[in-house]
């Protein structure tokens, strides 16, 4: 899996809110679905594309399947994000390292 699959995810507003659903505490599709006012089967299907996404995981207690959030799965995108930051704060520490050139002539630079 990569970063991208995660956003793919979680980039639709039901998926979005099933995953905070389960983040917050493990739910069962049938209550899942009555929460979001959608159907058992589109639930289902949000949640197996969660679930292939390592968003979910899934145990089952008798006939019912009870969905909770599976950290792993934002593993990837948080080392991309990391990595995006990293690269944004090298960047930032090499322009403040770098003397303007209004400094390097002993002048302020004027407000803006």
């Amino acid at each position: 899996m990569t970063y991208a699959t995660t956003l793919t995810a979680l980039a639709d507003p039901t998926r979005r809110a099933l995953y905070e659903r389960v983040r917050r505490r493990p739910q069962a599709v049938g209550e899942l679905a009555r929460a979001l006012d959608v159907s058992q089967p589109a639930v289902s299907q949000h949640l197996k594309v969660l679930r292939s996404a390592r968003l979910v995981r899934v145990r089952h207690e008798g006939t019912r399947r009870i969905y909770s959030a599976d950290a792993e799965g934002l593993a990837e995108l948080r080392r991309y994000v990391d990595q995006m930051w990293d690269d944004v704060l090298a960047a930032y520490a090499a322009g403040a390292a770098e003397p303007s050139p209004a400094r390097a002539r002993g002048r302020a630079r004027p407000p803006r």
